[in-house]
């Protein structure tokens, strides 16, 4: 049943990630051109699921929308767009605009490129990206919006700079972490002795977005996301890119700093310095808490739902790092074979080789009757082989199974509706850290 469609699905369509990712640019204003039922729809479940980040100058119900009707429909709604994109100019302060379509208006065959078009000869900092929800998910519509931005608003031709990189594969709102995780990473990179363009934190700007073409570098912290964009890049301004996975903790980060330093040709004394730096302060951190946990019996047995990014980083973490014991990993994810055998490599080479089982599974109702596969419940009373002491890190929507099986239930995913968070990462070496604290504050929080 669960092939034929998606229950309480942990992501919107193309065109809500695209509205996030563009509002997450510097001065991005998106434009809509949708019937106006698409802000609603994708607006709501943003708010329910991004942990509070809602809303902005020009966020969720705030964005303009050519809300088109049923004569639009019928005639084309060519004119609504110019007319809402003009509207925009004249009441919205942005440093780029961007159009982006949805299912109805794709269907119809607006031609949205000449009408982008015009507004470019007129010098407005403009781009389209058909996003209609049919093209993927919000994961998708992310990856389309960069494709278009370093199409058709990047200086081509610039020089290249040497220890220049630009940095992506974090959803912005779709992963709830994403400023405290893009910031971690970049603070990281910064210590290398490279310039980064990250593309929507408070240090990026327009410009610096704009002359993004002169890195040396493009770096992925995805294997699933922003790589068809990657490939663009390369393909047009000449930049080849590295792909890796999110890193969490110490092992991670280490093998996550010393890829980058080879592929930006990092000097190994500069990059030792680092990792030997950042590892005394992360274990001088955690020495303190050692004797709790040994005495008080801390370790868990795991179950990680989440998406392509953070079900098999936040499993490594906890099996490498923490040393729980991650029976079940559940990636929500549409993905292709390819992008799944990615992910099954990451979790055949850990480090502290713990067994773990990754399932693709799109519904969450189905989750439950993986883990029972994976743990059956044998024997009576006192004797039953029940799975725990157990913890769930999930998204909101996987408290159900944590209460069904008696454990804690922490949300590091979408949708997160039950945390606060602004500027909480947890990437490197420090999100490490913040990561057990949350895992432990939840373990210890009924004592």
């Amino acid at each position: 049943m669960s092939d034929n469609f998606i229950e309480r699905a942990r992501y919107t369509c193309a065109q809500g990630g695209a509205a996030a990712t563009v509002t997450a640019l510097p001065g991005g204003i998106p434009i809509l051109h949708s019937p106006s039922g698409c802000a609603g729809n994708f607006a709501w479940s943003q708010n329910g699921g991004s942990a509070l980040q809602v809303g902005g100058y020009c966020g969720t119900l705030a964005m303009p929308s050519s809300n088109i009707q049923e004569r639009d429909v019928v005639f084309g709604g060519d004119s609504r767009l110019r007319e809402q994109i003009e509207n925009t100019l004249k009441v919205m302060d942005g440093s780029i605009y961007a159009v982006l379509t949805s299912c109805v208006t794709e269907i119809i065959g607006d031609d949205i490129k000449s009408i982008v078009a015009d507004f470019k000869n007129q010098g407005v900092p403009i781009i389209g990206a058909e996003t209609g929800g049919f093209k993927g998910n919000s994961y998708r519509g992310y990856d389309l919006v960069l494709q278009s931005l370093f199409r058709d608003f990047l200086e081509r031709g610039v020089v290249k700079k040497k220890k220049q990189v630009n940095l992506w594969g974090i959803i912005p709102s779709y992963d709830p972490f994403w400023r405290g995780n893009l910031e971690e990473v970049r603070r990281l990179l910064e210590l290398l002795g490279l310039e980064v363009n990250s593309f929507f934190l408070t240090d990026d700007t327009i410009e610096g977005i704009r002359q993004a073409g002169s890195a040396s570098l493009n770096i992925v912290i995805s294997h699933t996301y922003g790589l068809e964009a990657a490939a663009l890049f390369e393909e047009i301004h000449g930049t080849p890119f590295i792909s890796l996975p999110l890193p969490i903790g110490a092992s991670a980060t280490e093998s996550f700093l010393r890829a980058v330093s080879k592929a930006a040709k990092v000097s190994s004394a500069r990059t030792e310095t680092v990792i030997s730096t950042e590892k005394k302060r992360y274990f001088r951190y955690l020495e303190p808490l050692t004797d709790c946990i040994t005495d008080l019996d801390l370790q868990r047995y795991a179950v990680v739902v989440g998406d392509a990014n953070n079900a098999t980083a936040v499993t490594k973490f906890l099996a490498d790092d923490l040393g729980w014991l991650p029976e079940l990993a559940v990636c929500t994810d549409v993905l292709q074979e390819h992008e799944q055998e990615r992910l099954q490599e990451q979790l055949k080479h850990l480090e502290s080789r713990y067994p773990v089982s990754l399932v693709f599974e799109t519904d969450s109702s189905q989750v439950r009757g993986h883990l029972q596969k994976k743990w059956p419940v044998t024997g009576s009373g006192k004797y039953q082989n029940v799975f725990g002491p157990a913890f769930v890190i999930g998204s909101s929507l996987d408290r159900e199974l944590a209460l069904e099986i008696g454990a804690p239930h922490l949300s590091v995913s979408f949708p997160v509706a039950n945390r606060a968070i602004l500027d909480r990462g947890y990437t490197g070496f420090r999100g490490g850290l913040r990561l057990i604290e949350d895992l432990l504050g939840a373990v210890v929080a009924g004592r």
